[in-house]
């Protein structure tokens, strides 16, 4: 009967340590870009502590009709990679943890991967 509880225990106890959520899954710091707002002036967006291996559309970018962002600034823990399309669709660019590019970088989504 003991050994059947330690079992059971033991069994419990595995079942607890594979449900638990690892580390974090969302890279720390903030990443910033440029766009251009309504009025055509050029604006700095950011995302801070974004989710790792999520598809993420620049909100200001997102629309068809309106000019791509650029000059993306990584200061997350993660490596970016950044697409010129909507839905992480188009030509990418990877850009290092704590890397940026110049305004000849245009985007319009990112996703950004802790080992890459």
């Amino acid at each position: 009967m003991r050994l059947r509880t330690t079992l059971a225990a033991a069994v419990g106890a595995l079942a607890l340590l594979v449900s638990a959520p690892g580390s974090a899954s969302a890279a720390e710091g903030e990443f910033t870009y440029v766009y251009t707002d309504i009025d055509g002036k050029p604006r700095v967006g950011g995302l801070v502590d974004p989710g790792n291996s999520v598809c993420l559309t620049i909100p200001e970018a997102a629309g068809e009709y309106v000019p791509p962002a650029h000059t993306p600034r990584n200061h997350t823990t993660a490596a970016a990679l950044v697409f010129n399309g909507p839905d992480c669709d188009g030509d990418q660019y990877t850009l290092r943890a704590g890397g940026s590019a110049s305004e000849r970088l245009k985007l319009r989504s990112v996703i950004f991967f802790e080992r890459f």
